[in-house]
């Protein structure tokens, strides 16, 4: 039986990168390809990053009640399809939905079975280098994007599963290991959310 997992992160958090390493690295995993009203950026190919759409195509969809779910995220809507998710997984397919937390809630209300997992980062120095250092954005959107991290990151206790992206190949491990577990149909208590409370208390006291 396949299964859905959720993995929501701040901006900054690694999220993509780790998304795209697990990918390479496991067997029978699909990630979702979301829609979205935001411009491609450079690099990005339609209908492999996201399938790039006008605002009111969008609202289309959701008056067909296209969504499993959307939200709107800086300014710009996203959006799962529904057919994407229950055709990978009719076809046994393991699938990831790279969503914030507002999505996840919205999913959790239609699919209760999702297996949702958080990435936080070690510290808020940490996150704020990342986000520098990507070279992305200049430094108002910078700010912006992490005073939105701030409260992003307060939504953590609202999934089953937490990691800290220290360590990059140590978090890929941890993921990996989570989402193989459930293939095996074993469920990992080493990274539910109530161990790593334990773990990770004063972490979470100075990121909260």
């Amino acid at each position: 039986m396949a299964n859905l997992f959720i993995i929501a992160a701040p901006s900054g958090c690694g999220k993509t990168s780790l998304v795209k390493a697990l990918l390479e690295n496991s067997k029978n995993l699909a990630v979702s390809v979301s829609h979205t009203t935001r411009k491609p950026r450079k690099g990005e190919i339609d209908g492999e990053n996201y399938h790039f759409v006008s605002n009111e195509t969008f609202e289309q969809m959701i008056s067909n009640n296209d969504f499993l779910e959307y939200a709107e995220v800086f300014g710009n809507m996203y959006g799962t399809a529904k057919t994407n998710i229950y055709e990978k997984l009719d076809s046994n397919i393991n699938i990831i939905l790279e969503i914030d937390w507002q999505g996840a809630r919205q999913v959790r209300q239609n699919m209760p079975e999702v297996i949702s997992i958080f990435i936080l980062p070690p510290s808020k120095n940490v996150l704020l280098e990342r986000l520098t250092t990507r070279g992305q954005d200049d430094k108002a959107t910078i700010s912006e994007r992490m005073e939105n991290s701030e409260k992003e990151m307060s939504h953590y206790n609202e999934f089953g599963y937490l990691i800290i992206n220290d360590q990059f190949d140590s978090a890929l491990n941890n993921l990996k290991a989570i989402i193989d577990d459930f293939g095996n149909n074993i469920k990992n208590n080493e990274f539910t959310l109530e161990n790593q409370l334990l773990r990770h208390k004063y972490l979470l006291k100075e990121l909260i």
